[in-house]
């Protein structure tokens, strides 16, 4: 693999500097004979889609591969898998796609989840093995659905006891990995965030009590906004379920000012996309634009799908030795969000992607 040099404003810290990629790496001191692939612009360490979902409704590897293939032309060279009943380890073997961290399939209750995706457990004690077993299988995350319609209430209801939740998130812990859940509603939150889980997938039933609580356990958010956009589509054919609906649409409705409050609480948010769970994949440039009307400043928003996301999960930015996973563009994308549409050179793992 040749030697590369890259010359721009590199972020966040908006200096020009000359930076050299050799065997995937990055090197800050002069590389004889490298090539010039950018000179000029702007450079970012790769996006990172922080909730989505390859393989989730794919058919096969292929297509699972061109999932992440959409994801990588979007600029998201990092990618936290939130579950996938297909086994995508074959995909990190692939140069050319995003690095993938997986969490195995999703974990939860018969009838209490989308069919065919997760580890149904009919006896919820179950749930500290099964959390052991797909610590084992994942990279390093377990993913739980948190709550999900009960329709024999004919509303949101949480999946796990207390003290089960508990004793789960001790062995996930023990065992090397961190725990996430998908919550749409209030009630699941005390018992998944005092249980010591480490991040939250959508939130929408965040209140100032639980919004204190995550900030004090440092439970990290991931909102979705762009999946909690089709709430109202979402439950529109759901009219056996009024309770339901009425809740859905009222989470919907009042995210904004949920988003606000964590925000405002100093909880760490992220931005992920959910593409695969009725998202388009490709589309983490709308969740960071949706953040930042959110109330987040411009800086954070593209930090939240760059170098934040990747701190938090373990990956460097732009830095002597760490990956050479870099994004140029031609314009300020601080300036225009959109502009992180529009990237004139993508390298991954220290190949020239685009």
């Amino acid at each position: 693999m040749p030697a590369l040099h890259m010359r721009g404003v590199v972020l966040p810290d908006g200096e020009t500097r000359d930076l050299w990629i050799v065997n995937g790496r990055f090197r800050l001191t002069p590389v004889p004979y490298a090539e010039t692939v950018v000179d000029g612009g702007f450079l970012l360490p790769g996006l990172v889609d922080a909730h989505c979902h390859i393989g989730l409704a794919a058919e096969d590897l292929d297509e699972a591969e061109q999932q992440a293939v959409t994801d990588r032309d979007a600029g998201a060279l990092l990618v936290r898998d939130c579950g996938a009943p297909l086994d995508t380890r074959p995909l990190q073997e692939k140069l050319e796609l995003p690095r993938i961290i997986r969490a195995g399939k999703h974990i939860a209750r018969p009838k209490r989840y989308i069919r065919g995706v997760s580890e149904e457990l009919g006896d919820p004690a179950r749930l500290p093995s099964v959390v052991a077993e797909q610590a084992d299988a994942g990279d390093g995350w377990v993913k739980l659905v948190g709550d999900w319609i009960d329709r024999e209430k004919g509303d949101l209801a949480p999946l796990w006891p207390d003290d089960v939740l508990a004793e789960a998130v001790k062995v996930a812990h023990e065992a090397g990995a961190r725990v996430t859940a998908h919550v749409f509603s209030e009630d699941a939150l005390p018992g998944l965030v005092n249980a010591g889980i480490d991040c939250i997938e959508h939130g929408t039933g965040l209140t100032a009590d639980t919004i204190e609580l995550m900030a004090s356990h440092g439970t990290a958010l991931v909102p979705t906004l762009i999946n909690i956009e089709t709430f109202p589509q979402l439950v529109a054919g759901a009219d056996k379920y009024p309770v339901y609906q009425r809740h859905m649409l009222d989470l919907h409705s009042r995210v904004r000012q949920t988003v606000a409050s964590a925000l405002e609480a100093g909880i760490p948010v992220y931005a992920g996309t959910d593409a695969g769970g009725g998202i388009a994949h490709g589309r983490i440039v709308d969740e960071i634009v949706a953040l930042h009307e959110m109330g987040m400043t411009a800086d954070d928003a593209i930090g939240s799908a760059s170098w934040a996301a990747r701190e938090w999960l373990g990956y460097r930015g732009i830095e002597e030795g760490a990956a050479a996973d870099v994004i140029a563009y031609d314009e300020d994308p601080r300036v225009d969000l959109n502009t992180l549409r529009q990237p004139s050179r993508i390298v991954l793992r220290g190949r020239v992607m685009k």
